[in-house]
Formats: C-alpha cells, sequence, structure tokens
C-alpha cells in the first residue's frame, strides 16, 4: 500500500486512479494520521482496491508523517558523493564522515513539508543544494536492534530532499531551516519494494538530471542506520530515516523546479522559492548580563 497524507488530516492511499481516502472508513482523527495509524489497531488493505475518492491533483499532499518526533539522518553515506565532497573542499582526506565514525545527525522536525508545499530558500547570499535520499518510516519503538531485526521495525518507504546551507555552520543548523526536508509524496510498504537495497534514484533539476544512482551504492544500508541510531536512541514509531545522497548535489535558485523519483517508490515535483534577506544583513549581538 501506498500511504498519502493530504489537505491538512486526511489519511489515503495512493492509485494509479487518485487517493481513496480512509480516515472516515477507519474512524481515523488525529493531526497526524499516519502516525496515529501506525500506532493504532487499522487495517487499510479492505480498502486498497476502492475506488478514488480525489484525484491527485486535486488535493494539497502534504509529508506523509508531518512533525516526526526525531528525523534521524546518515552522513556521507555513497562513496562517490565521499569523493565529491572532498573535491568541493567541504571535508578533508582525513576526516571521514560516516555512520561509524561521526554518528548520525538530526533535523529539526519542524523542517519537515510536503512536496506541494515547496522549498524556501532562507537567503538570497548563501549557497543552497539538493540531495535527493531513499528515507523510511519507523513502525515500532525499537531499542538496541541488530541488522536482522532492523527491517521488521520499517514501516514503509519514502522520498525525501535533504536541503542544505553550505557553509561552516553546524550541520544540523544548516540543514533544519523551514522546508528543508521535504518528504514524499507517499509511504510505501515493505511487501510493494522487491529489495530496498537496489533501487534507481534520480533527481533533475528544471528538466536536467543531476543525481541518478542507486542504492546498492549505500556503504550502510537501511537496517545498518537503524542498528547503529538505535544505540543510542530509542527510535520511535513515526519516526523518520533517511540514509544518505549520491552524488550530483549542486546548487538551488529561486524559481527551480525539481523533479525526484525511486524506484517502486514514487517521484515529486517540486518548486524552489527566495526569500529577500541576505545573511551578511543578520546582526546577532552577544547578550547575557
Amino acid at each position: 500500500m501506498r500511504f498519502v497524507c493530504f489537505d491538512q488530516d486526511r489519511l489515503g492511499l495512493l492509485t494509479e486512479d487518485g487517493i481513496v481516502d480512509v480516515t472516515d472508513r477507519l474512524g481515523i482523527d488525529a493531526e497526524d494520521p499516519l502516525v496515529e495509524y501506525i500506532q493504532g489497531d487499522y487495517d487499510a488493505n479492505e480498502y486498497a482496491d476502492a475506488d478514488p475518492d480525489f484525484r491527485r491533483e486535486d488535493v494539497t499532499v502534504e509529508s506523509p508523517v508531518k512533525r516526526p518526533v526525531k528525523v534521524v539522518a546518515a552522513p556521507l553515506n555513497y562513496e562517490k558523493h565521499i569523493e565529491e565532497a572532498i573535491a568541493d573542499k567541504d571535508i578533508t582526506t582525513d576526516e571521514w564522515f560516516s555512520i561509524k565514525d561521526k554518528g548520525y545527525f538530526l533535523k529539526a522536525p519542524s523542517s519537515v513539508v510536503g512536496p506541494d508545499h515547496g522549498i524556501e530558500l532562507p537567503f538570497d547570499d548563501r549557497r543552497v543544494d539538493h540531495e535527493v535520499e531513499l528515507a523510511f518510516v519507523i513502525g515500532e519503538d525499537v531499542k538496541d536492534v541488530s541488522v536482522d531485526e532492523a527491517w521488521d521495525s520499517i514501516f514503509g518507504y519514502t522520498i525525501l530532499l535533504d536541503i542544505s546551507v553550505r557553509g561552516d555552520q553546524d550541520r544540523s543548523n544548516r540543514k533544519s531551516y523551514d522546508t528543508f526536508t521535504v518528504i514524499g509524496p507517499s509511504v510505501v510498504t515493505p511487501d510493494e519494494i522487491d529489495n530496498p537495497q537496489n533501487l534507481d534514484m534520480r533527481l533533475d533539476l528544471n528538466g536536467e538530471v543531476r543525481q541518478d544512482a542507486n542504492t546498492s551504492d549505500m556503504v550502510y544500508t537501511c537496517a545498518d542506520v537503524v542498528q547503529y541510531a538505535s544505540i543510542g536512541a530509542t527510535l520511535e514509531a513515526g519516526d523518520v530515516v533517511t540514509t544518505g545522497t549520491p552524488e550530483g548535489v549542486s546548487e538551488l535558485n529561486d524559481g527551480d523546479i525539481v523533479d525526484a523519483e525511486i524506484e517502486s517508490v514514487g517521484s515529486m515535483t517540486v518548486d524552489v522559492t527566495q526569500r529577500d534577506v541576505s545573511f551578511a544583513d543578520v546582526n546577532v549581538e552577544k547578550g547575557g548580563q
């Protein structure tokens, strides 16, 4: 099944013909309906073949999880992107931002939006890059799980755009501006994906291919990320985990259109707009007594 959240608090099943609204059919009344579905005793299978209630273009598609407790992100997790980052001098050759050596990082839940919301660039004088990633939603609370057990904790897979301001600030700062975590359009349950570690993924910027890779190129698998993250913190049902981006990241600008697609998971088109604010004009004075 492909779960989609739309029009503020509606939960639906995304089909080829449209969206089957299961909110009232299942008796779900929650601000974050997919999390309610995951945590509750619900079963949407009987509606999987129902006639759609809405056309996709007639609704506003939001992030499948509107406010996850945590967005857990793997650092550099594709070999060629590691090489790319070194070449761009984002890191030096004696730095290794892998999960093993540097751990994961967190993104602010307030940065999460759906594909129909769009990306808003916070400054007109700072470079902001796109990163397409395979992400997934945790289906149960897990702590200290093995790699084998980790696969069973995944509720479903989705596309995530990890948007990043380039600079010297802490990574979680640079990646946590509003609209910097675009998730969607749906969460696809594992039974619809043969092998999450063998999926083609692609990002086009204004119709030009920028990122084109396969999830088989990951250094650490989805289960590896869950296993490592669950050592330090309990992963809770509804948390979002994202697995890093392949090579090909590039700069976003006002008016850009981002098309992202992951095989068997889905596709989304996201607009980019620019705020009229300069980072150079930001004046933060030291306070205190």
